[in-house]
Formats: structure tokens, sequence, C-alpha cells
């Protein structure tokens, strides 16, 4: 009896768990068919990006999310959300590093979006920019924003077929301008980085005309400790101009050359060079339409070619000789009673020419006085200047209207 009595207390037992298991499955099942039952309240999307700064909004995710959504997002039954796959889908987006989909307690959709953070903008050879963030994917303009981020020119790959040398290149770009992003000393320093055909950087400085011979993207930290301490130690004692290189490639050294005459003669077009080559960037960043930019080059184009012509037009005046003009015969002014041009002394009477002597020579002064008349019938004539003893190097020619 003892041994029926254990038995039926554990087949009880027994029972009661299987019961109790199956209880709370089917309560499981039941309570998740009744949640997805129930409909989306609304939706709140939560975008974490730079500074507040946003590449994209709640409008470009609301859009994704409504292309993979069976009915209707706001109202629409929760089991025809498939959340999964929209993480996937917005993910796929350019500007979207990572989502996170979940509804809450109170049947609210919420939209986590990590955006990527843009680290350098590249300008190409072409005229084409990019960014790029952290992990070196390339990421387009936005019209919504433009990042303050370190600019990098001279870019010679295509961005939509890397090499393995473009991608090295591209990890070099994104290490620089972390670096330089990360101190405000050299973010307020440096205006733009080139890459020349050696694919070696060179910075161009905000103050100054000198170019900085940074080299390839290796010992960022030790080249950029030479350069600050070059500026504070030297820059501040000589002026900003008095170097045209600074060279950094060198372990432990810096080598800086000074100004000779070569450079003194190109300094002005050197000048004009770093100059075209920062308004074009400034012109690209104020505009990422590439008609606006053409326009606005054709602008600037036409101004140094009038400003050039003005320069060279007074450098040639400046340069011609001062010269006194010579006149022969000064023309008689309009009013023949002015003091200034009246003769000395007329005669009261004019001498008569003897008709009988025709063949005979008339003296010089009687010539004169025959052709001065009273000042009422005729303009007065001034008296005749006598001539230089030697023939004059310009002679006005005569108005022939």
């Amino acid at each position: 009896m003892k041994f029926n009595k254990n038995h039926i207390k554990n087949v009880l037992l027994a029972c009661f768990w299987v019961i109790l298991g199956t209880a709370s499955i089917v309560l499981l099942v039941a309570a998740v068919k009744r949640k997805d039952s129930r409909q989306c309240n609304g939706i709140e999307v939560n975008i974490r990006g730079v500074n507040n700064n946003f590449f994209i909004d709640k409008k470009d995710v609301l859009e994704v999310i409504k292309q993979h959504s069976q009915s209707q997002v706001v109202g629409g039954l929760m089991e025809n959300f498939d959340l999964r796959k929209m993480e996937e889908e917005l993910e796929n987006e350019v500007w979207i590093k990572n989502a996170e989909l979940y509804f809450d307690n109170n049947n609210t959709l919420n939209v986590n979006i990590d955006e990527r953070e843009p680290v350098a903008r590249i300008f190409t050879i072409t005229g084409n920019s990019f960014y790029i963030d952290s992990s070196n994917m390339i990421l387009p303009l936005s019209l919504k924003f433009s990042a303050k981020v370190p600019v990098f020119t001279g870019f010679t790959a295509n961005p939509k077929g890397l090499t393995t040398r473009d991608s090295t290149l591209l990890n070099g770009i994104k290490e620089i301008s972390l670096k330089i992003e990360s101190d405000p000393f050299l973010m307020a320093m440096i205006d733009q980085v080139n890459i020349n055909e050696k694919l070696c950087f060179e910075l161009i400085p905000k103050m100054g005309d000198q170019l900085i011979l940074f080299g390839d993207a290796t010992d960022i930290d030790a080249k950029f400790y030479k350069l600050k301490l070059f500026y504070k130690k030297v820059i501040e004692k000589v002026g900003w101009n008095k170097y045209s290189t600074i060279n950094l490639q060198y372990n432990n050294q810096i080598v800086a050359k000074i100004k000779g005459k070569e450079d003194i003669a190109a300094d002005s077009l050197r000048t004009i060079e770093l100059m075209t080559l920062m308004a074009e960037r400034a012109e690209k960043m104020a505009a990422d339409s590439q008609l606006m930019l053409k326009g606005k080059m054709n602008i600037e184009n036409d101004k140094s070619n009038y400003d050039s012509s003005l320069i060279e037009r007074s450098i040639e005046r400046d340069d011609e000789p001062a010269e006194t003009p010579v006149i022969e015969n000064e023309p008689a002014p309009l009013n023949p009673t002015a003091p200034a041009t009246m003769p000395a002394k007329l005669p009261e009477k004019p001498v008569p020419v003897k008709p009988a002597d025709k063949d005979k020579k008339l003296k010089k002064n009687e010539i004169i006085k025959k052709q001065i008349k009273t000042p009422g019938s005729q303009k007065a004539l001034p008296e005749k200047v006598k001539k230089p003893p030697e023939k004059p190097k310009a002679v006005m020619p005569a108005n022939d209207y």
C-alpha cells in the first residue's frame, strides 16, 4: 500500500507539471497572437549624428519603412511588420551605419538610427567631391548639410573602382584627417592638404605662403609634433613668409628652405596658384552643384583677367619716359581781344606796298605787317616764334577734319 501511494503521488505530480507547462505555452501563444493583432499606435525616430547635424532626416527613414511594410505604419497590424527586414533595408542606405527597430509597451514603433560620421572631404582632379568615414566608406554629398572636416585635393582615382593603392591612400587620408580634426591648433592652421603626383601629402597653411612637405602617412604623430614645435619656436620669431618650404619627412629634424631670389621671383605666381586653389575649394564647399560652381569660376576668372590687364597697363604707363611735347606753330586763341594773344603793339597804319616793285623781294618785317590787320576785321595772330636750329623729333600733322 505504501508503494502504491508513492507511485500515485509521483504520477499526479508529473501530471501537474505537464498541465502547468502546457497552460503556460498556450497562454504565451495567446499573448503573442493578441499582441500581433494589436495596431501600431505611432512611430518614434531617433537619429544620432554629428553634433545634431544630420545628412538624413525623419522623412527619409519613414520613406524606407513605408516601402517595406505590408500596410500603413500608424494604424497597421503589428504582425505585418517584419522588423528584421526593415533594419536590413535601412542599413543599406549609404548614410545609415546601424538601425534598430522594436515595439514598446505602448505599441509604438521605435526606430534608432546611427548615422555615418564623415572624417574627410576629398576633391578629385576632375572636380568631383565626396566624403569618407572612419571605415573608409565613400559617402556622397548631401544637400542638407556640409560637414566641417579637413579637405584633401588632388585625388586621382575613381571612387567607383578603387585599386589596392587607392584604398591605401584613402586609409592615409583618414589617419591624417583624424589627427588634424582632433587637434584645435592643426585644425585652425591647416587650410587644406594636397596630394601630389607621387601620392605624397602637402599641407597648405592658412597663414603664410610656404609649402609644408608632409610625405606619406607614416609617423603622423611625430611629423605633426615637429610642425607644431617649428611654428611655436621659429615662425613666431622670423615671421610667416621667411621660408618657402618646410620639410617634415626627415627623422628627428626639420628642413626649412629660406626664400631665395628664385623663390621671390616666383612668389607672385605661387600666391596666385594657392589663392586660385583655395577659391575653387571654397566655391565647391559653398555650392555642391557643378553648374553653380562652373558659373562662379567663370566670374572669378573674368575678374582676374581684368585686374591683370589693369596692372599691366599701369606698369607700361609708368615705364614710359616723360617727354615734353614740341609745338611748332601754336594755334591762335578764339578770343582776339585777350591780352595774352594780342601782339605787343599794333602799328597805327599798315605800310603800303608799291605796285611798281613787284619783282623785288619783300623784307621779313614787311610780310609780318601785311598779315596783321585790325582786331575788328580778323583774328589776331601772335608773333611767330623763332624756330629752333634743330628739326623737332615729332611734328603734329595737320588736322584734315
